[in-house]
């Protein structure tokens, strides 16, 4: 099983980044896909999931209208559309793949929102 997520860096306060989380090694299609963030000093927070089927999208408050989650099951993979993007968003970015019985997690990209 593999979680790759892409499409990191550093950005400046108000611009736009897309992350891509190429899945392997199971049944994409049948999972939940989120988008976690983790910040220096902080802990792990929901940024937004999408259903397996639907798809059904879900939001967490801190990033809630400035960012688009997305899915291509025939391509494996999961996105997320970010923008507007604050000093405050700076993390590490996560992507999870989840049923109820297993529950898989990516390396991480590094978000760097500055100036």
């Amino acid at each position: 099983v593999q979680l790759v997520e892409s499409g990191g860096g550093l950005v400046q306060p108000g611009g736009s980044l897309r992350l891509s989380c190429a899945a392997s090694g199971f049944t994409f299609s049948s999972y939940e896909m989120s988008w976690y963030r983790q910040a220096p000093g902080k802990e792990r927070e929901l940024v937004a999931s999408i259903s397996r089927v639907g798809p059904i999208t879900t939001y967490g408050v801190s990033m809630k209208g400035r960012v688009t989650i997305s899915r291509d099951n025939a391509k494996n993979t999961v996105y997320l559309q970010m923008n507007s993007l604050k000093s405050v968003d700076t993390a590490v970015y996560y992507c999870r793949a989840r049923t109820i019985r297993y529950d898989y997690w990516g390396q991480g990209t590094q978000v760097t929102v500055s100036s």
